[in-house]
C-alpha cells in the first residue's frame, strides 16, 4: 500500500531573492506564512525589483529575523555580518514584476553591504502590505506546493543519482509520497496541509535561477532543458512548470510530517 502523503519541508524567504529559510512548523494564515517575503531589494535608481535572476549570487545571503520581527541580520559568504532593528524610515513604492506596491525603507547597514555584494545600488525595504510580496500575490497566491518524487525523477532526467535540493525552486511546502507531478492536477481543488486548506490555482513556471546551486550560486545543472524535454509540450498556466501555487482557504498549523490530504481522483 502506498504510503499516505505528508509535509516534507516548509520554507520561507524573509528577504525575496535571498537564502530560504527551513522551518519545522508554521502558522498559514490568509496571507501564507507570516514573514515569508517580508523584504524585498529595490534598484536604488529605478525602484525595480532586483531579484536572483538580474543578480544570482544574492541566493547565497542568509537572513535572520527575530522572533518578534524586530532584528534582521544578513550573513554573507565572505563572512560579514551585518544587522539592525528593523526601522522604517520613509514610505515609498516599488515595481514588482510590473506592478506598483508599496513599501518602508529601513534604515541601518543593509543598502551598502547590499550594494557592495551586488555590485549595483540596491535598497532593502519591507512590504508594507502582509503577502504583497510574494510571487503572483495579485493573482491570489499566498503559498506554493511541490513535490519530492518530481525533484527526483527531473535529476534522473539529467544524469544525477541524488534528488535536487528543494531550494532551487524556493517553494513553501514540500509533499511526500505523492506521484512526479501529482500537483498539477489538484488545480482549482482543496488540499489540507496539517490543519490548514489550501487551493491551488496555477502551475509555477522555471527560471534561470534554478540552474544555480542554493548553496554557491554556481548554474550547474540544467533545469530548464530538462523541464523543456519532459514538460515542454505540456498544457499548463505557465510554461516549464514544476509545482503550483495556492491560495490558503482555511487557515491552520503545518509541521514537517504532517498529513496532506489531496483532492479525490
Amino acid at each position: 500500500m502506498p504510503p499516505s502523503p505528508t509535509i516534507a519541508w516548509i520554507g520561507i524567504a524573509p528577504v525575496k531573492s535571498l537564502a530560504m529559510q527551513a522551518l519545522t512548523e508554521a502558522d498559514i494564515g490568509p496571507h501564507g506564512i507570516a514573514g515569508d517575503r517580508r523584504f524585498a531589494l529595490l534598484d536604488a535608481t529605478t525602484r525595480r525589483m532586483i531579484n536572483a535572476k538580474r543578480v544570482g549570487r544574492l541566493i547565497v545571503i542568509r537572513p535572520t529575523v527575530s522572533a518578534d520581527g524586530g532584528h534582521l541580520a544578513l550573513d554573507f559568504p565572505d563572512g560579514t555580518h551585518v544587522a539592525a532593528d528593523v526601522e522604517r524610515t520613509d514610505a515609498g513604492s516599488g515595481i514588482f514584476y510590473g506592478l506598483e506596491r508599496a513599501v518602508h525603507h529601513l534604515a541601518g547597514p543593509f543598502d551598502e553591504a547590499l550594494s557592495a555584494f551586488a555590485g549595483t545600488a540596491v535598497r532593502l525595504v519591507e512590504m508594507a502590505d502582509p503577502g504583497t510580496g510574494v510571487d503572483r500575490a495579485e493573482a491570489g497566491a499566498t503559498v506554493s506546493l511541490a513535490d519530492t518524487a518530481s525533484l527526483r525523477e527531473l535529476a534522473a532526467v539529467g544524469g544525477r543519482a541524488d534528488p535536487l535540493d528543494q531550494r532551487r525552486f524556493r517553494m513553501t511546502l514540500g509533499i511526500d509520497g505523492v506521484r512526479p507531478y501529482a500537483e498539477d492536477a489538484w488545480l482549482s481543488k482543496d488540499v489540507r496541509v496539517g490543519t490548514a486548506v489550501v487551493r491551488p490555482g496555477g502551475n509555477v513556471g522555471r527560471c534561470a535561477t534554478t540552474t544555480r546551486d542554493p548553496d554557491t550560486a554556481e548554474s550547474d545543472f540544467d533545469t530548464l532543458g530538462c523541464l523543456a524535454a519532459t514538460r515542454g509540450e505540456l498544457e499548463s498556466t505557465e510554461p516549464l512548470p514544476l509545482g503550483v501555487w495556492a491560495t490558503v482557504i482555511t487557515p491552520g498549523h503545518v509541521r514537517v510530517g504532517d498529513p496532506v490530504v489531496p483532492p479525490a481522483d
